[in-house]
């Protein structure tokens, strides 16, 4: 690890004397993610800057020569999904500019189980769901009587193509698919105008497999919260409890 590090930094004086070479990596977020912002650029040493654009878009932005060869230290071998290629162009271009010898990342293919990737991109992209729908008696207007209850849902998002590099998202989101035991869903958004690749665990059986894992590598963003409040009502539903007057109570404080 030591070499490799030394093989990064090898020539960044020669590097950073090259006015017209501006690389960034920029990291894009919500504002209530600031915390969680604030806290990787002090593991980082304090690096990069944070800007404020629109009313609620983060940006974290790394500009500085040594902060991007400390991220690509950092990344290298880490990516699942087509940003892979994009962070092999990064690379290339540090190594002509500055002329370094970093070698290409290779896409991670080791189990979802092992490590905190999931983790990392349901901060970004990933859903906890609790629904609570009201019984309604049959009458001369509802025809049908529906019963009260509790649903949670586990979803995560992707688009179907990367945008930077128009390759297919479908590869990794069937092996995470695999992974949560749960299929692979396609809908068009009619925000982004694009086609969505969707994952939905929601049997409450096969929820224990996010809970696990978020016991075992948790969330610490804006999406701690919703978990927090998520998990409660799972614990319930495995005790019953959701079934009692008291139980709905509770759940409905939390999705109020």
């Amino acid at each position: 690890m030591q070499s490799k590090r030394r093989a990064l930094f090898k020539n960044s004086r020669a590097c950073a004397s090259t006015r017209v070479f501006n690389p960034r990596i920029v990291f894009t977020s919500h504002i209530d993610n600031l915390g969680l912002y604030a806290f990787i650029q002090s593991e980082l040493g304090n690096i990069g800057r944070f800007q404020i654009t629109g009313i609620n878009t983060l940006r974290y932005i790394i500009g500085d020569l040594k902060g991007i060869q400390i991220l690509i230290n950092l990344m290298h071998g880490k990516f699942r999904t087509p940003k892979n290629q994009t962070f092999n162009n990064l690379i290339r271009i540090m190594n002509d500019k500055c002329s370094l010898i970093i070698p290409e990342s290779l896409l991670d293919t080791s189990d979802f189980q092992g490590n905190s990737w999931l983790t990392g991109l349901t901060e970004s992209d990933g859903y906890f769901g609790i629904k609570y729908v009201e019984g309604i008696s049959k009458s001369g207007v509802m025809k049908r009587a529906r019963s009260e209850h509790v649903t949670l849902k586990y979803r995560l998002d992707q688009r179907a193509f990367d945008r930077p590099t128009s390759l297919s998202m479908l590869p990794f989101m069937e092996k995470l698919a695999i992974f949560l035991d749960c299929p692979v869903k396609t809908y068009s958004s009619n925000k982004t105008k694009t086609e969505v690749l969707s994952l939905t665990v929601s049997a409450i059986g096969k929820l224990e497999l996010i809970v696990n894992y978020f016991d075992e590598y948790p969330l610490i963003g804006d999406k701690l919260n919703d978990y927090k409040k998520w998990r409660i009502v799972y614990d319930m539903m495995i005790a019953k409890e959701h079934l009692s007057p008291e139980g709905r109570l509770k759940i409905k404080s939390l999705i109020a």
